[in-house]
């Protein structure tokens, strides 16, 4: 354990920003999921409600640097690719 002050106070702001992290990102996994289901289900229009909320939840990660912006990309052309398939 640290024992400078600003060590301790280090250690309670990453602990703080480590559960921002993960909760953003689980929530973004989530939103994923939604769409991949919708699309195992054949289900358009769902897919693509799921696949807003993704984007937008994909871009507030990035946008707080939580994912990078090239892994962002990624993941939403990724998504938009199943989408369009069953278009």
């Amino acid at each position: 354990m640290a024992n400078i002050k600003s060590a301790k106070k280090r250690i309670k702001v990453i602990a703080t920003k480590t559960a921002r992290n993960r909760s953003i990102r689980s929530a973004v996994k989530t939103q994923i999921k939604k769409v991949v289901l919708a699309t195992d289900a054949k289900d358009l229009s769902v897919a693509q409600q799921a696949l807003t909320a993704a984007v937008k939840a994909i871009d507030k990660a990035a946008s707080k640097g939580i994912y990078h912006k090239k892994t962002a990309a990624r993941k939403k052309s990724t998504l938009a690719k199943l989408v369009n398939a069953l278009a």
